[in-house]
């Protein structure tokens, strides 16, 4: 059995298309300093609440559903956020259970999960991926 490198498969410039995200659809959410530092907003996009989390430690912005489904109430973008065993996770304020903000898996029932986006910051933009 030959491994094929994909980039061959596609070809170097289809390849590099697909990795570049300037190439994808980016749609605003907000200013970077909208979001206070280690906390959380929500905010709406295609009729759909999205909770986003700065980390400023890390530089980086998540965002998942603001919907819990084990509370049954859009508060997520309320939860505090910290880790477990490694894992970021942000604590549901209603029953303070915690979500992985990587994954949108719950750390105590992991048949549970938060929806997660594809975002980016760019020039201080906080971007949305419109493949949602």
């Amino acid at each position: 059995m030959s491994i094929v490198p994909t980039t061959n498969l596609v070809g170097d410039n289809m390849a590099s298309l697909l990795l570049d995200d300037r190439q994808q659809k980016w749609d605003y959410l907000c200013d970077l300093n909208d979001i206070p530092q280690d906390s959380g907003i929500c905010v709406f996009y295609q009729n759909q609440q999205i909770a986003l989390f700065y980390i400023s430690r890390i530089n980086k912005v998540y965002a998942v559903s603001n919907y819990d489904p084990i509370g049954k109430a859009n508060v997520i973008s309320r939860g505090i956020i910290g880790s477990i065993d490694e894992q970021l996770v942000v604590a549901s304020p209603l029953f303070k259970q915690h979500f992985n903000l990587t994954t949108g898996e719950c750390i105590e029932n992991p048949d549970v999960c938060l929806k997660i986006y594809n975002v980016r910051v760019f020039d201080d933009l906080v971007k949305i991926n419109d493949s949602i």
